[in-house]
């Protein structure tokens, strides 16, 4: 346990000792535990310290101790290269033995992670998994984890990182009543405690890992859930018709209120518009249950249409179409089926989707220019 010096009967903030995290100190404590890296710093009585030793009795160097991770939870192993690193979130919530169940959301889940690592060269050791099946009570997609994996993922993170966040599981929204959403709705996803801890907001989301990221950071968000086109508060949406012409819309609050970044770049592809419902299906892979979003997503990468953000963009569209017509997008067989056949086959929703794919960002551009990259 590190020992910081402070006024004893102070109220003020400190650095963690183990993590450097921002801790608010109550008055008189003795010692506070960080919620990051579950270190307990100690706080010194300056009474009880003694003066310092004499320069000529000073004692020899001590060596320095490598830093502990800023999350004690995250993946085993070294950690990432400091600069171009890759680093990744991945929550699938199932919500098991509840009313409100789905059956593809941990298998979306694994399959992101095959197609980071096997794709993008994303090392599993930058990979951090939160799902029902985890065993380390800290990886369960809590309201509590979340929130601290969110803080994770962008924490350290330097000019040439690209990180992603992926989240498959229920969303909401609700009414907005301090004028910063265009709707009038604020966006949320639902953690596997929201009944009872309740839901994450977009305007959260969106100071915790978009507004900090500074110059020359890249971060992808890929969420496949209900309600989700602005659940990460971005300034611009693009809007595409059937046809792929597209135009940005500004959803920028009339406020005044900067919901972009610190001069990061973040894009985000979300499973629907604001007041549309996201399905996990069968009728894509026609082998087991997954969110549409997240497979067709996976097949435009896999059957290389994944050159420009708008090739991704619209054939991920055309494959939920295709679905909703009873075409099954999935087709027979490649790269995308022998992907989800390794997992186990699971139930299903069959059919009827009714959903468009969203993309939003910071700053408008042509999407069918900007080359597409994780």
């Amino acid at each position: 346990m590190a020992k910081v010096l402070l006024p004893f009967y102070s109220e003020r903030s400190l650095n963690c000792a183990h993590c450097r995290t921002p801790l608010q100190l109550p008055a008189g404590a003795r010692s506070i535990r960080c919620a990051i890296c579950q270190g307990v710093t100690q706080i010194a009585d300056p009474r009880a310290v003694p003066p310092p030793p004499r320069a000529d009795h000073a004692p020899p160097p001590q060596p320095q101790l490598p830093a502990l991770s800023p999350y004690n939870h995250a993946p085993p192993g070294p950690p990432p290269s400091a600069h171009g690193r890759k680093k990744a979130l991945i929550c699938g919530i199932s919500y098991r033995y509840s009313r409100h169940e789905l059956k593809g959301c941990i298998n979306d889940a694994k399959c992101m992670k095959y197609l980071l690592m096997n794709k993008f060269q994303f090392p599993e050791s930058s990979i951090l998994m939160l799902t029902e099946e985890e065993t380390d009570p800290y990886r369960i997609p809590n309201k509590q984890n979340l929130r601290m994996a969110l803080y994770w993922l962008v924490q350290g993170c330097q000019p040439g990182d690209s990180l992603l966040f992926h989240y498959s599981g229920h969303g909401s929204r609700q009414r907005n009543y301090n004028g910063d959403e265009v709707d009038g709705y604020d966006e949320t996803l639902c953690p596997l405690d929201f009944e009872t801890q309740g839901m994450i907001v977009d305007d959260e989301i969106n100071a915790t890992i978009v507004r900090p990221l500074p110059h020359g950071v890249k971060l992808h968000a890929i969420i496949d859930a209900c309600h989700s086109g602005t659940i990460l508060d971005l300034p611009f949406l693009c809007r595409m018709s059937r046809s792929g012409q597209y135009i940005w819309e500004d959803h920028r609050p009339q406020s005044g209120v900067w919901k972009g970044t610190n001069g990061g770049e973040v894009i985000s592809f979300s499973g629907c518009d604001d007041d549309q419902t996201s399905a996990d299906t069968s009728a894509l892979s026609q082998i087991t249950s997954t969110g549409a979003m997240t497979f067709c997503f996976i097949q435009a990468i896999e059957r290389g249409h994944a050159a420009t953000y708008g090739s991704v963009l619209n054939a991920m569209r055309s494959a939920i179409r295709s679905a909703g017509n009873g075409v099954g997008g999935g087709g027979g067989g490649g790269a995308v089926t022998s992907l989800i056949s390794m997992l186990l086959t699971g139930g299903s929703v069959s059919g009827g989707l009714r959903q468009e794919p969203q993309l939003t960002a910071c700053q408008p551009f042509d999407v069918y220019t900007k080359p597409f990259s994780l």
